[in-house]
């Protein structure tokens, strides 16, 4: 677990859950799925203590919950944000919602490496005034990656241990919403970045599959492919709709009386458009690649059949132009007593050229009729 004060002077981790809230700034409260179940008291008992009220005993099993997907929900005193990251590049363990049960080994997937990162885990947020607290899985790669972004972004120049002042020009969160939004948006910059990886093995994919002669394609690692795209629209479809609640939510918060207050909400109403709009990038981009898969699927056989056709026209082509040849043969191999050019020395020439004629002029004329012609 690790503890932040936030406040316009700066940023300071804490060793431990403070007693009172600060006079300044706010609290952020960030845990992993396992300390948060081991501490649920001591925490519980820290929240009314700091807020006045503890978080709703369903909305506890929801931040308990590993599988639950991104959605969003909310009380009189807070908001709740659950909202699915992708899972690092070692692979998370699962977490365990039952307490002394011991973690999963890490989930083993097939396919390409772009497809084993298409693994999500949820992170919880609970959005108070003036604390915010976060569940992650158990490495908290992302709160740890955003820990360190926001202490580097304020170099320590006071000389205490664990506080770090404003660097010119740096801006902290606003408020533990703003904190939300900005960790949010770093989670859905993994989206972004995850789409040029598959893309680059998309179009390896086709590039694949549009050669004529290909004779070996991957159907498993394609198939792979096409489930985890469509598992991915379905993550950011449920990601879209908790984010749009959350901006529905905006809405009906009472306006500010200050004009630093109004702005401040402007700002998150603000960030909230982008982290949407992020998100429905991501969407748009997925369901392309998703159509582009089909498309080449479809091109492939398309190819596969015009090769077909291809070879059966050229030995129909061929089968045509030994077909006066074998009438010849067959006539002149009937044993008749009297035949044309039979008995005559040079007859055995003429027949034979005569066939050498015929087969010149047929795969001429089906040269030019294109019939002998492959198609590229």
């Amino acid at each position: 677990m690790r503890i932040f004060h936030i406040h316009n002077g700066g940023v300071q981790e804490l060793t431990a859950l403070p007693a009172q809230m600060p006079a300044q700034g706010f609290v952020w409260i960030a845990c992993g799925r396992p300390a948060f179940q081991a501490r649920l008291a001591e925490i519980q008992a820290r929240l009314q203590t700091l807020v006045g009220l503890q978080l709703v005993d369903l909305h506890v099993s929801d931040l308990l919950n590993a599988q639950l997907p991104s959605h969003y929900d909310y009380t009189s005193q807070y908001d709740l944000l659950v909202f699915r990251r992708l899972a690092t590049a070692q692979g998370d363990t699962v977490d365990s919602p039952v307490e002394g049960d011991s973690p999963a080994s890490p989930l083993k997937r097939s396919g390409p490496p772009v497809l084993r990162r298409i693994d999500t885990s949820p992170v919880g947020f609970a959005v108070f005034d003036q604390l915010l607290l976060t569940v992650h899985p158990a490495d908290c790669a992302v709160r740890d990656a955003y820990a360190a972004r926001l202490l580097a972004s304020l170099p320590t120049s006071n000389g205490t241990e664990g506080r770090s002042s404003p660097a010119p020009g740096a801006r902290v969160p606003a408020s533990p919403a703003d904190l939300m939004l900005r960790v949010v948006n770093m989670m859905v910059d993994r989206y972004l970045d995850l789409r040029r990886e598959l893309t680059r093995q998309l179009d390896h994919w086709q590039n694949e599959l549009l050669k004529p002669r290909a004779r070996y394609v991957n159907w498993s690692s394609l198939l792979e492919a096409r489930l985890a795209l469509h598992k991915l629209d379905e993550i950011c479809e449920d990601q879209r709709t908790a984010v749009q609640d959350w901006i529905d939510a905006l809405e009906t918060w009472a306006l500010p009386d200050t004009p630093a207050g109004l702005r401040e909400l402007d700002l998150l109403k603000v960030r909230s458009r982008d982290v949407l709009e992020h998100i429905e990038r991501v969407v748009h981009h997925v369901r392309r690649l998703e159509q582009s898969t089909e498309t080449a699927v479809q091109m492939h056989f398309s190819v596969q059949s015009n090769r077909t056709n291809d070879i059966m026209r050229t030995l129909t082509a061929l089968t045509a132009v030994f077909l006066p040849l074998n009438l010849i043969a067959g006539i002149f191999g009937m044993n008749f007593e009297f035949l044309p050019l039979i008995h005559k020395a040079d007859g055995f020439w003429w027949a034979l050229g005569s066939m050498v004629f015929i087969a010149l002029s047929l795969v001429m004329l089906f040269w030019r009729k294109r019939y002998l012609a492959r198609t590229r």
